[in-house]
């Protein structure tokens, strides 16, 4: 924040040359200076770079108030606060004014009355952009108190004055952002009358309380949040309003998994320790962001309620905690993420999706469990495509890369790996498996880091189970992997 100026009254104002602007103008002259100047105004919103922003930065050159329309957790409140960004960094107030009143521009009567009586010695104070954004989340006992004002009688009464007297209004949140950027969220929540009191203020700029009818020139930038669902279940935004919004820009999630992992990591709040202390293989990263596009195609989940990407974000620190506890219960002071791991994200899958009726009847853990196979399952065909290739309508069409693997099965043998196991443990009973060596041998591909090459192997065991060469269940503490057709027999249910 640099140095606030010093000037202090009115005509030191005028001398120093200062012209006033309106917030609508403010943003689009420093917009302009950010292109000229190459600087990024809309700095950690990924994913949009050439969808939303270019929509959003067209409607603030057009000075339209705004209108974003998307599914939950799609950054819509993120980008509004950045807007101040694009506000001057200090401007002038008149002193004790209730409205932030520019001292070349007042708006009431009482100030107006000041600057009649003090002229250049009227006392200026200076306000940051950063006190010009005002956020209200819309819900249906909003009333016009609120967001316009209201007639206060105490004031009223101290100042001897009677109700007809403007200095008898309490001015609600709209009138008190004067030359800010104010933003509702969820504006489909308001009540029709109350939209009806913010298209008059758009459109004429007057305000009524209670009979009493004020013109207030109010400069102000208005960005509203709408989600989809809410428009068509819980409520509309009345046509007029929509009629006097200028823009309307869709939002929508990240449409590739890399700009969905970039989110993740960038958003998710992990300790210093974690960060320092516990390494996450890509192939992780790419699991785990997996689950939310599964999410967004089951047949179990609610389309219209969206899958957030908060969902991606609390999955990935619930992830590096399972993790985290692990090595704590163990002593460890440094540690890899596995793919048991992701039994400790369930939690925040059932948390963050909405299921229809027959995602209900499976169950929301269920669903999310089958989500987390599925993904595995995905990630581990993409690793090694050749697994694809294993059969073909029941015959051998190239060589079986995991027969030794599957053999060992066969014969009689599991594998239980448990959620607490140490690092050291853990690592012996994998390496019990024949074939994982020879395999990543033959396919050194598949290894990246060093640290990661038990996990990978242990990958390979989900995968298997996941395109049904093994079996896998669930048991107290961990997973149990076996043979396919012994744990058909036991009524193993896979994961």
């Amino acid at each position: 924040m640099s140095n606030q100026p010093q000037i202090k009254t009115l005509g030191e104002l005028i001398a120093s040359g200062y012209k006033p602007l309106n917030v609508k103008a403010e943003l689009r002259k420093n917009l302009i200076a950010s292109y000229q100047n190459k600087t990024n105004v809309f700095e950690g919103i990924l994913g949009y770079e050439d969808t939303v922003i270019p929509a959003i930065e067209r409607a603030i050159l057009s000075g339209h108030n705004i209108n974003l329309l998307g599914l939950r957790g799609q950054a819509k409140t993120r980008i509004a606060r950045q807007m101040v960004n694009l506000l001057e960094e200090w401007v002038p107030v008149v002193e004790g004014s209730d409205l932030n009143e520019d001292p070349l521009q007042p708006i009431t009567q009482s100030t107006k009355a000041r600057v009649e009586e003090l002229g250049d010695k009227l006392p200026i104070a200076w306000m940051h952009r950063s006190e010009r954004y005002v956020e209200k989340l819309a819900t249906p006992d909003v009333s016009i108190a609120d967001l316009i004002g209201d007639i206060d009688p105490i004031k009223a009464s101290n100042l001897k004055i009677s109700f007809s007297n403007e200095n008898a209004i309490h001015y609600g949140l709209i009138p008190r952002s004067h030359r800010s950027i104010f933003v509702i969220n969820e504006l489909p929540d308001l009540q029709p009358r109350i939209q009806v009191a913010l298209f008059n203020i758009l459109q004429e700029g007057d305000v009524q309380i209670r009979g009493f009818k004020l013109r207030l020139p109010l400069d102000i930038q208005f960005v509203f949040t709408a989600n989809p669902e809410d428009y068509t279940n819980r409520g509309s935004i009345i046509t007029p309003l929509k009629d006097r919004i200028g823009s309307q820009i869709l939002t929508h999630y990240p449409k590739s998994l890399e700009t969905a992992k970039s989110v993740t990591k960038q958003e998710a709040r992990l300790s210093d320790f974690q960060k320092k202390n516990i390494h996450v293989p890509e192939f992780i990263h790419t699991i785990l962001e997996n689950i939310a596009f599964k999410a967004r195609e089951s047949e179990f989940v609610d389309h219209k309620s969206g899958v957030s990407a908060r969902m991606s974000i609390t999955a990935f620190e619930n992830l590096m905690s399972t993790a985290e506890r692990r090595m704590l219960l163990n002593g460890e002071t440094k540690g890899v993420v596995r793919v048991s791991d992701f039994a400790g994200v369930v939690p925040s899958i059932t948390g963050k999706v909405e299921m229809v009726y027959e995602g209900e009847q499976e169950g929301p853990y269920n669903v999310a469990v089958s989500l987390i196979i599925q993904s595995i399952k995905q990630v581990f065909t993409d690793m090694v495509p050749y697994v694809t290739k294993i059969r073909k309508k029941g015959k051998e069409s190239g060589p079986d890369y995991f027969r030794e693997i599957t053999e060992w099965f066969e014969q009689g043998n599991t594998l239980n790996i448990y959620s607490d196991m140490s690092e050291k443990e853990f690592v012996k009973k994998i390496n019990s498996v024949p074939g994982l060596n020879e395999l990543l041998e033959k396919q050194k591909e598949l290894i990246v880091d060093p640290k990661e090459i038990v996990v990978v192997k242990e990958l390979i065991l989900h995968g298997l189970a996941s395109i049904s060469r093994i079996s896998r269940k669930e048991i107290e503490t961990g997973y149990s992997f076996g043979d396919l057709l012994a744990g058909m027999m036991q009524g193993g249910e896979g994961y």
